[in-house]
């Protein structure tokens, strides 16, 4: 009989879980070709606006494979409803038993979005961080800035968003945190601001020039995990020192990446995959003035892993 995790469990156990531990140890696997990922299944919804990902796969000689379906429609919040839906499936990699449903509401999917995101800082961003800025300011913005905390100790933090609604939000979340969280009126007005900056919406338009972005700034782009998204100028890639993605093979169809080889500013060959930068043990900049970029667009093992650990840490 399958195993009912339900949110409520997960939440409780997710403290106990090492999770940038984790996401790194499942990109480096990744890299090294011990993961078996499928192209990611997609559907695109036009009125009202959403989408539905299924991203499944297994890693070689390990206990389980996973499925997950994860959604995202955006009108939700007027209807006073979260815009992220999901669940994860978790498998028997030896019998293909169905060992636990994970009702998580695509509550693992933000988090492990999160750690990635942190994961990517880690390994990218300058060691001395003046100010965090966030572009957009929904669930993931939310969750970004929680786990860059075990990343940097930087406190100053810039948000851009168009909705007025989102700030007040933003600010109640983040009340008594040690933040000293400011609302800028343009985006530009983040790059001119901070020298670690997170995106996280899902424009179809650039939020971010080449013009706008200083020396020694890194970027991770989370928001633009479909073919249509960008919210990048094409020609930040060209200006970048070191492009790194965290799927290759999936930067053939979406992502900032994706969109930069179409427009011509950057070859594919002079990307690095991230769990390769992982390998190697250290950052993949040589100094503070670089210009890194991060283009995270989701890959199937940060899945398989968080569900593998919720799934031992409830069951265990």
């Amino acid at each position: 009989m399958q195993n009912l995790i339900e949110l409520e469990t997960i939440k409780a156990v997710l403290p106990q879980i090492d999770l940038i531990k984790i996401i790194e140890d499942g990109f480096e696997q990744y890299s090294k070709g011990k993961v078996v990922v499928p192209p990611v299944g997609e559907l695109v919804f036009e009125d009202p606006p959403g989408e539905a990902h299924i991203k499944y796969g297994y890693i070689k000689d390990d206990d389980y494979y996973v499925i997950k379906i994860a959604s995202g429609f955006y009108n939700n919040p007027v209807l006073d409803l979260p815009s992220s839906q999901g669940l994860m499936l978790v498998f028997s990699q030896k019998t293909g038993v169905l060992d636990a449903i994970l009702l998580d509401d695509g509550y693992l999917t933000d988090i492990r979005t999160a750690a990635a995101g942190a994961v990517a800082a880690k390994y990218l961003a300058p060691d001395y961080i003046s100010a965090i800025g966030i572009i957009g300011a929904g669930i993931q913005a939310r969750q970004q800035l929680h786990y860059l905390k075990s990343i940097t100790s930087c406190k100053i933090v810039k948000v851009w968003t168009r909705e007025m609604s989102e700030q007040t939000d933003y600010m109640a979340h983040f009340k008594n945190s040690g933040y000293n969280i400011t609302f800028v009126t343009e985006p530009y007005d983040i790059a001119a601001q901070c020298n670690l900056i997170v995106t996280t919406t899902p424009s179809k338009v650039p939020l971010l020039r080449a013009d706008d972005i200083r020396p020694g700034t890194h970027i991770t782009a989370v928001g633009s995990d479909t073919s249509e998204k960008i919210e990048l100028d094409p020609a930040i890639l060209h200006k970048a020192d070191i492009v790194v993605s965290d799927s290759l093979a999936q930067s053939k169809t979406r992502g900032e990446i994706y969109r930069a080889v179409e427009a011509g500013t950057i070859q594919r060959n002079t990307v690095i995959e991230l769990g390769n930068v992982i390998a190697s043990g250290k950052k993949a900049r040589q100094n503070d003035q670089q210009i890194t970029i991060a283009d995270l667009t989701g890959v199937a093992v940060q899945d398989i892993q968080i569900a593998k650990a919720v799934y031992e840490q409830v069951c265990s």
